[in-house]
Protein backbone atom coordinates (compact mmCIF):
# COMPACT_ATOMS: atom_id res chain seq x y z
CA UNK A 1 0.00 0.00 0.00
CA UNK A 2 2.73 2.73 0.79
CA UNK A 3 3.87 1.96 -3.06
CA UNK A 4 0.93 2.76 -4.13
CA UNK A 5 0.77 6.25 -2.06
CA UNK A 6 3.28 8.23 -4.43
CA UNK A 7 0.31 7.45 -7.48
CA UNK A 8 -2.27 8.18 -5.59
CA UNK A 9 -0.96 11.76 -4.77
CA UNK A 10 0.06 12.34 -8.36
CA UNK A 11 -3.20 11.24 -9.45
CA UNK A 12 -4.55 13.76 -6.62
CA UNK A 13 -2.20 16.35 -8.16
CA UNK A 14 -2.86 15.68 -11.67
CA UNK A 15 -6.67 16.14 -11.33
CA UNK A 16 -5.92 19.51 -8.99
CA UNK A 17 -3.92 20.60 -11.89
CA UNK A 18 -6.63 20.66 -14.05
CA UNK A 19 -8.72 23.42 -11.95
CA UNK A 20 -5.93 25.83 -12.33
CA UNK A 21 -6.57 27.08 -15.79
CA UNK A 22 -3.09 28.55 -17.49
CA UNK A 23 -1.69 24.80 -16.30
CA UNK A 24 -4.52 23.05 -17.02
CA UNK A 25 -4.53 24.48 -20.65
CA UNK A 26 -0.57 23.81 -21.25
CA UNK A 27 -1.62 20.38 -20.08
CA UNK A 28 -4.47 20.28 -22.31
CA UNK A 29 -2.23 21.50 -25.45
CA UNK A 30 0.31 18.73 -24.50
CA UNK A 31 -1.83 15.92 -24.57
CA UNK A 32 -3.51 17.59 -27.80
CA UNK A 33 -0.45 17.52 -29.54
CA UNK A 34 0.76 14.24 -28.78
CA UNK A 35 -2.54 13.07 -29.82
CA UNK A 36 -2.29 14.67 -33.06
CA UNK A 37 1.12 13.23 -33.77
CA UNK A 38 -0.19 9.65 -32.68
CA UNK A 39 -2.75 9.74 -34.62
CA UNK A 40 -1.14 11.70 -37.57
CA UNK A 41 2.17 8.88 -37.77
CA UNK A 42 -0.27 6.06 -37.53
CA UNK A 43 -2.07 7.19 -40.81
CA UNK A 44 0.56 8.47 -42.78
CA UNK A 45 2.38 4.94 -42.29
CA UNK A 46 -0.96 3.29 -43.30
CA UNK A 47 -1.13 5.20 -46.30
CA UNK A 48 2.80 4.31 -46.97
CA UNK A 49 2.01 0.06 -46.33
CA UNK A 50 -0.99 0.60 -48.42
CA UNK A 51 1.45 1.99 -51.92
CA UNK A 52 3.68 -0.73 -51.04
CA UNK A 53 0.87 -3.62 -50.96
CA UNK A 54 -0.70 -1.98 -53.83
CA UNK A 55 3.02 -1.30 -55.93
CA UNK A 56 3.87 -5.65 -54.96
CA UNK A 57 0.05 -6.58 -55.69
CA UNK A 58 -0.99 -4.66 -58.66
CA UNK A 59 2.08 -3.14 -60.60
CA UNK A 60 4.08 -5.84 -59.74
CA UNK A 61 1.79 -8.17 -60.66
CA UNK A 62 1.59 -6.42 -64.06
CA UNK A 63 5.38 -5.94 -64.80
CA UNK A 64 7.74 -8.54 -64.79
CA UNK A 65 9.75 -9.35 -61.33
CA UNK A 66 12.50 -10.48 -63.82
CA UNK A 67 13.74 -10.56 -67.25
CA UNK A 68 16.09 -13.03 -69.56
CA UNK A 69 15.95 -11.01 -73.08
CA UNK A 70 17.80 -12.24 -75.79
CA UNK A 71 20.41 -10.00 -78.01
CA UNK A 72 20.73 -10.56 -81.28
CA UNK A 73 18.66 -13.38 -81.84
CA UNK A 74 15.76 -15.34 -80.68
CA UNK A 75 15.77 -17.66 -77.66
CA UNK A 76 17.42 -21.01 -78.55
CA UNK A 77 15.34 -22.93 -76.48
CA UNK A 78 13.30 -20.47 -73.97
CA UNK A 79 11.44 -23.78 -73.23
CA UNK A 80 14.65 -25.52 -71.70
CA UNK A 81 15.31 -22.15 -69.47
CA UNK A 82 11.51 -22.39 -68.01
CA UNK A 83 12.24 -26.25 -66.96
CA UNK A 84 15.52 -24.81 -65.25
CA UNK A 85 13.72 -22.42 -63.57
CA UNK A 86 10.84 -24.65 -62.50
CA UNK A 87 13.72 -26.24 -60.26
CA UNK A 88 14.88 -23.09 -58.69
CA UNK A 89 12.27 -22.74 -55.45
CA UNK A 90 12.21 -19.31 -55.70
CA UNK A 91 10.79 -18.90 -59.25
CA UNK A 92 6.69 -18.97 -58.91
CA UNK A 93 6.25 -19.28 -62.36
CA UNK A 94 7.70 -18.22 -66.62
CA UNK A 95 5.98 -17.21 -69.51
CA UNK A 96 7.46 -16.45 -72.82
CA UNK A 97 6.71 -13.02 -74.92
CA UNK A 98 7.81 -11.17 -77.93
CA UNK A 99 8.82 -7.61 -77.76
CA UNK A 100 9.01 -5.24 -80.32
CA UNK A 101 8.75 -1.22 -80.07
CA UNK A 102 7.08 1.48 -82.47
CA UNK A 103 5.50 4.50 -82.62
CA UNK A 104 1.44 4.97 -83.49
CA UNK A 105 0.34 8.47 -84.35
CA UNK A 106 -1.96 10.44 -81.67
CA UNK A 107 -3.20 14.23 -82.22
CA UNK A 108 -0.82 16.47 -82.28
CA UNK A 109 2.75 13.76 -83.09
CA UNK A 110 3.26 10.69 -82.32
CA UNK A 111 3.41 8.05 -79.24
CA UNK A 112 5.99 5.37 -78.64
CA UNK A 113 4.96 2.29 -77.46
CA UNK A 114 6.12 -1.27 -76.12
CA UNK A 115 4.18 -4.23 -77.98
CA UNK A 116 4.11 -7.31 -76.07
CA UNK A 117 3.16 -10.38 -77.61
CA UNK A 118 2.35 -12.85 -74.94
CA UNK A 119 0.71 -16.44 -74.97
CA UNK A 120 -2.41 -16.19 -72.47
CA UNK A 121 -1.85 -19.40 -71.23
CA UNK A 122 1.79 -19.18 -69.98
CA UNK A 123 0.88 -15.35 -68.73
CA UNK A 124 -2.00 -16.19 -66.30
CA UNK A 125 0.45 -18.13 -64.38
CA UNK A 126 2.92 -15.21 -64.40
CA UNK A 127 1.37 -12.33 -64.19
CA UNK A 128 -2.19 -10.70 -63.02
CA UNK A 129 -2.80 -8.74 -66.34
CA UNK A 130 -5.85 -10.63 -67.04
CA UNK A 131 -7.56 -9.16 -63.67
CA UNK A 132 -7.53 -5.88 -65.26
CA UNK A 133 -9.10 -6.61 -68.46
CA UNK A 134 -12.40 -8.31 -69.55
CA UNK A 135 -12.39 -12.22 -70.07
CA UNK A 136 -13.84 -11.59 -73.52
CA UNK A 137 -10.91 -9.25 -73.99
CA UNK A 138 -8.20 -11.53 -72.80
CA UNK A 139 -9.36 -14.68 -74.74
CA UNK A 140 -8.55 -12.62 -77.70
CA UNK A 141 -5.01 -12.62 -77.38
CA UNK A 142 -5.20 -16.60 -77.98
CA UNK A 143 -5.78 -16.04 -81.41
CA UNK A 144 -3.26 -15.16 -83.59
CA UNK A 145 -4.86 -12.27 -85.59
CA UNK A 146 -3.96 -8.42 -85.09
CA UNK A 147 -6.45 -7.71 -82.15
CA UNK A 148 -4.37 -5.41 -79.42
CA UNK A 149 -5.34 -4.63 -76.16
CA UNK A 150 -4.56 -1.11 -75.32
CA UNK A 151 -4.38 0.83 -71.51
CA UNK A 152 -7.08 2.50 -70.72
CA UNK A 153 -4.69 6.10 -70.38
CA UNK A 154 -3.50 5.36 -74.01
CA UNK A 155 -6.49 4.30 -76.19
CA UNK A 156 -7.68 8.24 -74.45
CA UNK A 157 -4.64 9.76 -75.59
CA UNK A 158 -4.74 8.36 -79.61
CA UNK A 159 -8.44 9.30 -79.22
CA UNK A 160 -9.73 5.91 -80.53
CA UNK A 161 -12.03 3.40 -79.04
CA UNK A 162 -13.01 -0.66 -78.64
CA UNK A 163 -12.86 -1.60 -82.57
CA UNK A 164 -10.93 1.13 -84.28
CA UNK A 165 -7.96 0.41 -86.52
CA UNK A 166 -4.77 1.31 -85.31
CA UNK A 167 -1.35 1.93 -87.30
CA UNK A 168 2.16 1.16 -86.04
CA UNK A 169 5.10 2.15 -87.48
CA UNK A 170 8.37 0.14 -86.48
CA UNK A 171 11.83 0.85 -88.35
CA UNK A 172 12.80 -1.46 -91.20
CA UNK A 173 16.32 -3.33 -90.21
CA UNK A 174 16.40 -6.13 -92.94
CA UNK A 175 18.53 -4.84 -95.48
CA UNK A 176 21.85 -5.16 -94.41
CA UNK A 177 20.89 -4.04 -90.79
CA UNK A 178 20.11 -0.55 -92.17
CA UNK A 179 17.59 2.05 -91.62
CA UNK A 180 14.75 1.91 -94.66
CA UNK A 181 11.73 3.59 -94.86
CA UNK A 182 9.85 2.93 -91.71
CA UNK A 183 6.83 -0.50 -92.19
CA UNK A 184 3.71 0.06 -90.78
CA UNK A 185 1.51 -2.63 -89.19
CA UNK A 186 -2.17 -2.95 -88.87
CA UNK A 187 -4.35 -3.89 -85.61
CA UNK A 188 -7.86 -3.93 -84.51
CA UNK A 189 -7.89 -2.38 -80.57
CA UNK A 190 -9.97 -5.25 -79.81
CA UNK A 191 -9.87 -3.77 -75.34
CA UNK A 192 -8.49 -2.82 -72.63
CA UNK A 193 -6.51 -2.80 -69.36
CA UNK A 194 -6.85 -0.32 -66.40
CA UNK A 195 -3.86 -0.97 -64.37
CA UNK A 196 -2.79 3.03 -63.48
CA UNK A 197 0.30 4.80 -64.05
CA UNK A 198 3.03 5.10 -66.72
CA UNK A 199 2.46 1.03 -67.78
CA UNK A 200 -1.30 2.01 -69.09
CA UNK A 201 0.73 4.69 -71.88
CA UNK A 202 3.73 2.92 -72.70
CA UNK A 203 2.68 -0.86 -73.18
CA UNK A 204 0.80 -2.71 -75.39
CA UNK A 205 -0.18 -6.75 -75.89
CA UNK A 206 -0.83 -9.22 -78.85
CA UNK A 207 -1.15 -12.72 -79.71
CA UNK A 208 2.44 -13.78 -79.53
CA UNK A 209 1.89 -15.99 -82.56
CA UNK A 210 1.27 -13.32 -84.75
CA UNK A 211 3.57 -10.73 -83.40
CA UNK A 212 6.04 -13.78 -84.22
CA UNK A 213 4.57 -13.97 -88.04
CA UNK A 214 5.30 -10.11 -88.20
CA UNK A 215 8.60 -10.55 -87.04
CA UNK A 216 9.02 -13.88 -89.12
CA UNK A 217 10.69 -15.31 -86.71
CA UNK A 218 10.83 -19.09 -86.28
CA UNK A 219 7.73 -21.37 -84.83
CA UNK A 220 7.49 -22.09 -80.95
CA UNK A 221 10.27 -19.13 -80.43
CA UNK A 222 10.45 -15.84 -78.35
CA UNK A 223 12.31 -12.82 -77.44
CA UNK A 224 12.44 -12.99 -73.72
CA UNK A 225 11.44 -14.78 -70.65
CA UNK A 226 9.73 -13.50 -67.74
CA UNK A 227 10.19 -14.40 -64.13
CA UNK A 228 8.04 -14.24 -61.10
CA UNK A 229 9.54 -15.10 -57.87
CA UNK A 230 8.24 -15.63 -54.50
CA UNK A 231 9.92 -12.84 -52.95
CA UNK A 232 10.12 -9.42 -54.86
CA UNK A 233 12.91 -8.02 -53.29
CA UNK A 234 15.54 -11.26 -54.57
CA UNK A 235 14.30 -10.89 -57.85
CA UNK A 236 17.85 -9.32 -59.26
CA UNK A 237 19.84 -11.92 -57.55
CA UNK A 238 17.50 -15.19 -58.77
CA UNK A 239 17.30 -13.43 -62.68
CA UNK A 240 21.33 -13.20 -62.24
CA UNK A 241 21.25 -16.82 -61.21
CA UNK A 242 19.41 -18.53 -63.87
CA UNK A 243 20.80 -16.03 -66.56
CA UNK A 244 24.32 -17.10 -65.62
CA UNK A 245 23.26 -21.01 -65.34
CA UNK A 246 22.22 -20.50 -69.76
CA UNK A 247 24.88 -20.73 -72.33
CA UNK A 248 23.15 -18.38 -75.01
CA UNK A 249 24.08 -14.48 -74.41
CA UNK A 250 21.53 -12.75 -72.72
CA UNK A 251 20.69 -9.54 -71.25
CA UNK A 252 19.22 -9.09 -67.42
CA UNK A 253 16.43 -7.47 -66.63
CA UNK A 254 14.56 -6.58 -63.09
CA UNK A 255 11.81 -4.84 -61.95
CA UNK A 256 13.87 -2.82 -59.87
CA UNK A 257 15.63 -1.26 -62.84
CA UNK A 258 12.51 0.26 -64.45
CA UNK A 259 10.19 0.51 -61.02
CA UNK A 260 12.15 0.37 -58.68
CA UNK A 261 11.98 4.37 -58.47
CA UNK A 262 8.72 4.11 -56.76
CA UNK A 263 9.41 1.52 -54.15
CA UNK A 264 12.71 4.14 -52.95
CA UNK A 265 10.23 7.10 -53.33
CA UNK A 266 8.13 5.32 -50.97
CA UNK A 267 10.60 4.19 -48.57
CA UNK A 268 12.01 8.08 -48.81
CA UNK A 269 8.41 9.81 -47.96
CA UNK A 270 7.67 7.35 -44.85
CA UNK A 271 11.40 7.96 -43.72
CA UNK A 272 10.88 11.56 -43.94
CA UNK A 273 7.24 11.90 -42.34
CA UNK A 274 8.66 9.57 -39.41
CA UNK A 275 10.75 11.99 -38.55
CA UNK A 276 8.87 15.00 -38.94
CA UNK A 277 5.93 13.66 -37.09
CA UNK A 278 8.39 11.82 -34.29
CA UNK A 279 9.41 15.22 -34.15
CA UNK A 280 5.81 16.92 -33.70
CA UNK A 281 5.16 14.67 -30.75
CA UNK A 282 8.74 15.83 -29.13
CA UNK A 283 8.07 19.24 -29.25
CA UNK A 284 4.06 18.57 -27.44
CA UNK A 285 6.09 16.38 -25.11
CA UNK A 286 8.66 19.16 -24.41
CA UNK A 287 5.00 20.91 -23.23
CA UNK A 288 4.94 18.48 -20.54
CA UNK A 289 8.26 20.31 -19.16
CA UNK A 290 6.47 23.44 -18.93
CA UNK A 291 3.30 21.70 -17.53
CA UNK A 292 5.18 20.27 -14.86
CA UNK A 293 7.91 22.60 -13.91
CA UNK A 294 5.13 25.22 -13.27
CA UNK A 295 3.18 22.37 -11.56
CA UNK A 296 6.06 22.00 -8.97
CA UNK A 297 6.51 25.54 -8.22
CA UNK A 298 2.64 25.92 -7.53
CA UNK A 299 3.17 22.68 -5.33
CA UNK A 300 5.89 23.91 -3.69
CA UNK A 301 4.49 24.13 0.15
CA UNK A 302 2.77 20.53 -0.43
CA UNK A 303 6.18 18.76 -1.57
CA UNK A 304 7.44 20.46 1.32
CA UNK A 305 4.96 18.99 3.67
CA UNK A 306 5.40 15.72 2.19
CA UNK A 307 8.96 15.80 2.62
CA UNK A 308 8.64 17.05 6.84
CA UNK A 309 6.02 13.87 6.82
CA UNK A 310 9.14 11.27 5.65
CA UNK A 311 8.02 11.21 2.55
CA UNK A 312 11.37 9.92 0.51
CA UNK A 313 13.13 11.94 -2.20
CA UNK A 314 12.53 9.02 -5.35
CA UNK A 315 8.79 8.84 -4.07
CA UNK A 316 8.90 12.52 -4.92
CA UNK A 317 10.14 12.23 -8.43
CA UNK A 318 7.04 9.15 -8.63
CA UNK A 319 4.68 12.07 -8.31
CA UNK A 320 5.27 13.78 -10.87
CA UNK A 321 6.58 11.09 -13.25
CA UNK A 322 3.09 9.91 -12.67
CA UNK A 323 1.56 13.54 -13.55
CA UNK A 324 3.56 13.87 -16.85
CA UNK A 325 3.25 10.07 -17.66
CA UNK A 326 -0.43 10.62 -17.39
CA UNK A 327 -0.50 13.77 -20.24
CA UNK A 328 1.43 11.37 -22.28
CA UNK A 329 -0.69 7.86 -21.98
CA UNK A 330 -3.95 10.16 -22.65
CA UNK A 331 -2.28 11.75 -25.70
CA UNK A 332 -1.64 8.57 -26.86
CA UNK A 333 -4.54 6.71 -26.43
CA UNK A 334 -6.65 9.41 -27.77
CA UNK A 335 -4.31 9.38 -31.00
CA UNK A 336 -4.01 5.87 -31.53
CA UNK A 337 -7.98 5.51 -30.96
CA UNK A 338 -8.13 8.40 -33.46
CA UNK A 339 -5.39 7.02 -36.24
CA UNK A 340 -6.95 3.58 -35.88
CA UNK A 341 -10.16 4.99 -37.17
CA UNK A 342 -8.39 7.06 -39.74
CA UNK A 343 -6.26 4.35 -40.76
CA UNK A 344 -9.48 1.76 -41.71
CA UNK A 345 -11.45 4.18 -43.64
CA UNK A 346 -9.00 5.99 -45.17
CA UNK A 347 -10.12 5.23 -48.77
CA UNK A 348 -13.24 5.80 -47.91
CA UNK A 349 -12.97 8.76 -46.42
CA UNK A 350 -10.39 9.90 -49.62
CA UNK A 351 -13.32 8.79 -51.81
CA UNK A 352 -15.83 11.06 -49.69
CA UNK A 353 -13.65 14.13 -50.44
CA UNK A 354 -13.02 13.64 -53.95
CA UNK A 355 -16.75 13.48 -54.50
CA UNK A 356 -17.92 16.33 -52.27
CA UNK A 357 -15.03 18.85 -53.67
CA UNK A 358 -14.70 17.81 -56.97
CA UNK A 359 -11.60 16.88 -57.06
CA UNK A 360 -8.89 13.58 -57.84
CA UNK A 361 -6.04 13.45 -55.68
CA UNK A 362 -3.97 10.57 -56.86
CA UNK A 363 -4.49 10.94 -61.18
CA UNK A 364 -3.80 6.99 -62.82
CA UNK A 365 -2.28 8.21 -65.66
CA UNK A 366 0.74 9.84 -62.77
CA UNK A 367 0.65 7.12 -60.14
CA UNK A 368 0.14 3.74 -60.60
CA UNK A 369 -3.10 4.05 -58.62
CA UNK A 370 -6.10 6.29 -58.57
CA UNK A 371 -7.17 5.92 -55.13
CA UNK A 372 -6.21 6.42 -51.32
CA UNK A 373 -4.75 3.08 -50.35
CA UNK A 374 -4.54 2.28 -46.65
CA UNK A 375 -3.45 -1.27 -44.48
CA UNK A 376 -3.10 -0.74 -40.65
CA UNK A 377 -0.68 -2.83 -39.36
CA UNK A 378 -0.63 -3.67 -36.00
CA UNK A 379 3.22 -3.03 -35.27
CA UNK A 380 3.18 0.34 -36.35
CA UNK A 381 0.69 1.43 -34.02
CA UNK A 382 2.63 -0.69 -31.47
CA UNK A 383 5.79 1.22 -32.15
CA UNK A 384 4.09 4.64 -32.18
CA UNK A 385 2.68 4.87 -29.23
CA UNK A 386 5.78 3.09 -27.17
CA UNK A 387 7.46 6.26 -28.85
CA UNK A 388 4.99 8.72 -27.68
CA UNK A 389 5.37 6.94 -23.94
CA UNK A 390 8.76 6.95 -23.81
CA UNK A 391 8.85 10.62 -24.92
CA UNK A 392 6.69 11.57 -22.52
CA UNK A 393 8.03 9.62 -19.41
CA UNK A 394 11.37 11.55 -20.69
CA UNK A 395 9.84 14.80 -20.66
CA UNK A 396 8.81 14.68 -16.97
CA UNK A 397 12.33 13.65 -15.13
CA UNK A 398 13.93 17.05 -15.48
CA UNK A 399 11.09 18.66 -13.85
CA UNK A 400 10.74 15.77 -11.03
CA UNK A 401 14.61 15.61 -10.24
CA UNK A 402 13.57 19.50 -9.71
CA UNK A 403 10.54 18.70 -7.52
CA UNK A 404 13.26 16.82 -5.17
CA UNK A 405 15.50 19.61 -4.53
CA UNK A 406 12.79 21.53 -3.02
CA UNK A 407 13.97 23.07 0.55
CA UNK A 408 11.15 22.07 2.79
CA UNK A 409 12.71 25.24 5.40
CA UNK A 410 12.79 27.83 2.90
CA UNK A 411 9.57 26.76 0.81
CA UNK A 412 7.57 26.32 3.98
CA UNK A 413 8.88 29.93 5.23
CA UNK A 414 7.42 31.33 2.57
CA UNK A 415 3.98 30.31 2.36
Amino acid sequence: MKSLLPLTIGWRFYRARQSNGFIGFISFASTAGIALGVAVLILVLSAMNGFERELEQRLLGVVSHGELLSVNEPLHDWQAIAETATHMPDIVATAPFIRMQGLVQKPGGFQGIVLNGIEPKYEQSASTLAEFMPEETWNTLSVAENNIVLGRSLLDKLGLDIGDTLSMYTPDMSQSNTLSAAKSHRFIVAGVYDVGGEIESTQAYVSMAYLANILKLPANSATGLRITVNNVFSAPRITRDLGYAQSQYLHLNNWTRSQGHLYQDIQLVRMVMYLVLALVIAVACFNIVSTLVMAVRDKSSEIAILMTMGLKRPAIMSIFIMQGGLNGFLGCTIGAVIGVLLATNLSAIASAIEQTLGIQLLASDIYFIDFLPSQLQQQDVIVVVAMGLVMSLLATIYPAYKATKIAPATALAGR
